[in-house]
Order: structure tokens, then sequence, then C-alpha cells
């Protein structure tokens, strides 16, 4: 048995996958899928600022897709956003300040359709969050799930626009975020009455730790794949 920590990568069908926006570029990323059994789900995951340093491997994502295959039967489709590089390669164009970012999450969103993946969440970390709020609502996704959401290019009139929809809506708040804490978000919120907010103790904005990596992958599986809870600490699986 291993301990599933930091670096592991358990068993999926990965592949690196292209997506091509309608405003003609090209973007890098990957498609992780369970290994032996079709996906229940699918996570399509945002990163954090590119600006910033986020990209498609920034942790939580990287072991979004690292892990959730094997331990919940979700796909997990990571990618960079324009401008964005990491080991997998560049995608085209520069950073469009959280705007032109809508054709990217729009390109993903085409190749879940064309894939036939199952039940799209989106999961956003940070200015991903802020992508998910802006544009999530055009997309044909089953909700979204907010990863330290600091509201900073998201107007109140686009959060509004969330009590009028029907899909879930769930924002994963650190008690000691850098940007926006459990009290401001619970009035920020406040326009949706359906939002679910999940107020994580000692959390910090970059989840740091293999403590705030597992509550933050569980909540995620909560809403998305509960009956597969808990999730395992080792690998293989007990049977």
């Amino acid at each position: 048995m291993t301990d599933i920590r930091a670096g592991i990568e358990l068993p999926a069908r990965r592949t690196d996958i292209e997506l091509h926006t309608s405003d003609g570029l090209t973007l890098v990323g990957e498609l992780a899928l369970p290994l032996t059994v079709p996906p229940v789900a699918t996570l399509v995951t945002l990163h954090p600022l590119p600006t910033a340093g986020g990209f498609m491997d920034s942790h939580i994502i990287r072991k979004a897709a690292a892990r959730l295959p094997a331990l919940a039967d979700l796909a997990v489709l990571r990618f960079n956003f324009r401008g964005t590089s990491s080991p997998r390669g560049t995608s085209q164009g520069v950073f469009g300040e959280g705007d032109d970012e809508r054709f990217d999450l729009a390109a993903a969103m085409d190749l879940v359709a064309s894939e036939s993946l199952p039940h799209p969440w989106l999961v956003g970390w940070s200015f991903g969050s802020e992508v998910a709020l802006k544009y999530g609502r055009e997309q044909a996704v089953d909700g979204a799930i907010l990863l330290s959401p600091p509201l900073h290019r998201t107007s109140d009139a686009e959060l509004a626009a969330w009590a009028g929809d029907s899909r879930r809506l769930v924002a994963i708040i650190p008690e000691l975020d850098d940007y926006l804490r459990p009290a401001a978000a619970a009035e920020r919120f406040a326009v949706v009455p359906g939002a679910e907010l999940v107020d994580v103790e000692e959390g910090r904005h970059l989840w740091v730790g293999e403590k705030q990596t597992r509550r933050v992958l569980s909540e995620i599986v909560a809403r998305v794949n509960p009956a597969a809870l808990p999730l395992p600490t080792e690998w293989p699986q007990a049977s």
C-alpha cells in the first residue's frame, strides 16, 4: 500500500489535448479519464491567475487530475488559459484580463461535448473562479465549484445573475484567505440565496499542505460524486 500524498499520480487514461477557440487560438491541456470504467461526471478545471504563476499544473488542479479519475471515477479536463505555459506547452495568445478567457472556457466545453463527457462541473480556483462566475452560466454545466474566489473581477450584477439559475453554485472559502474571508464572502454572496458557502477552518488561499488538499478534493467530490466518499488515503484501495 502507498500513502496518497503530494506527488503521487494514480492510474488513469491520460491524453494530451488541444482546444481551439472561436477567436483563432490553440490552447494546450490534458484529459484524464478513469482507467477501466466510464466517468460518472466531469471536472472542467480553471486555473489561478496566469500573471501570478497560475497554470494547469497549479497543485490542486494537478492533484485533482492525478487522483480523482481513480478515486472517484471522474473525468478531469485541465488546460492552460491563453498565453500560459506549463510543461505540457504554451497556449497561444496573451492574457485576456478575465474577459477573453470566456473563449477559452467555451473551447473547453466544446471538447466536453465532442467527447460526450457526462455531467460537467466547472471547478475554478481564484482567477479561474472569476471566469466561472462571469461566463459559466453561458455553458451547459451542472454547476460550479469556486475555490478561494477573490471576487475581484466579478461584478455584483454578474454574481446576482446566478440567483436566477437552477444550477448549483458552491464556494469553498478559506478562513485565512488573502482576499475574501468567510464574513466578507457571506456579504457578497448574499445576492445569490441558493449559493452554498463552505468555510474551511485554517484554510488559506493556496490550500498548501496535504490536509487542505484532501479537504478541497473531498468537498469537490461531495458535490459531484458523493458515493465515492470518503476518499481513500492509500493505494491500492482495500477491497
